[in-house]
C-alpha cells in the first residue's frame, strides 16, 4: 500500500510529495523545500517514519519544483531522474533564481534521463511514466495503476491546466497531452497535482473550462 505525503512549500505553494509503501523505501517528487525550516519538515518526516529515500524525481523542472534538489540529493545520497528535455530548464534556473528571492539557489544536476517506456521501482511499488509536455518540453507524470493516482506536476489543475507562458510553453501542446494522456485514465484515478488540491480525472473531464470533454 503506497502512502502519499504532501507538503506546500514557498512563495509559489508548490505540493512536495514523498511517496513510500510498507518496505519503507521511498521517492521524493519536486522538492519546493528552500528555508531550513522546509527542509527540516521534509528530514522530520523521513526518520520519523523511518523511510530510506532511495530516488528524487521532477515532473519538470522549473524553479519551484526544484528548489531543494541539491539538498535531497546530499542529505540522502540519491540520483535525481527527470526527462532529457527538461535539463536545459534545469540549467537555466540559477541564472534567475536571485531575481525571484532565491539567492542561495544550489544548483544540482540530472543523473538519470527516463521517459514513457520506462518506469519507476521503490520497495514493492511501481511508477508508470506518462508523457505530458505543454506546461514545459520534457514534462512526465507519474502514475501507479494500481491505487489509481498519478503524480502530475503542473499539467493539470482542479479547475485549471498549467500556464504555457513561460519557456518552452505551448498550449495546444499541452491540451493534448491531457486529453490524450490524462483523459485516456479511468475516471477514478486521483490526480495529485503540483499546486493546489487535488482533484479526478471524471471531475476534470467533465467540469474543467480549460478541457473539458463534456461540460457540467
Amino acid at each position: 500500500m503506497i502512502k502519499i505525503q504532501s507538503f506546500v512549500f514557498g512563495p509559489f505553494m508548490e505540493n512536495t510529495y514523498i511517496l513510500s509503501d510498507e518496505t519503507g523505501e521511498s521517492v521524493i517528487i519536486d522538492p519546493g523545500c528552500y528555508e531550513r525550516g522546509e527542509k527540516d519538515t521534509i528530514t522530520g518526516y523521513v526518520s520519523t517514519n523511518n523511510l530510506k529515500v532511495v530516488k528524487l524525481l521532477n515532473t519538470h523542472c522549473h524553479i519551484d519544483h526544484v528548489l531543494g534538489n541539491d539538498f535531497i540529493k546530499e542529505k540522502y545520497q540519491v540520483t535525481l531522474a527527470s526527462h532529457e528535455k527538461e535539463a536545459p530548464l534545469l540549467k537555466a534556473v540559477k541564472t534567475y533564481a536571485s531575481n525571484y528571492g532565491f539567492p542561495n539557489y544550489s544548483e544540482a544536476e540530472i543523473d538519470e534521463f527516463i521517459d514513457e517506456n520506462d518506469t519507476v521501482k521503490f520497495g514493492q511499488t511501481q511508477l508508470e511514466i506518462l508523457f505530458v509536455p505543454g506546461h514545459s518540453p520534457g514534462h512526465i507524470a507519474f502514475y501507479n495503476r494500481e491505487q489509481k493516482f498519478c503524480i502530475g506536476g503542473d499539467v493539470l489543475f482542479q479547475g485549471s491546466i498549467g500556464r504555457t507562458d513561460l519557456p518552452g510553453g505551448d498550449f495546444n501542446t499541452l491540451i493534448q497531452s491531457i486529453h490524450q494522456k490524462l483523459f485516456s485514465l479511468d475516471n477514478d484515478v486521483t490526480v495529485y497535482c503540483g499546486h493546489g488540491p487535488s482533484t479526478t480525472i471524471g471531475e476534470e473531464k467533465k467540469s474543467n473550462p480549460f478541457c473539458a470533454i463534456h461540460m457540467a
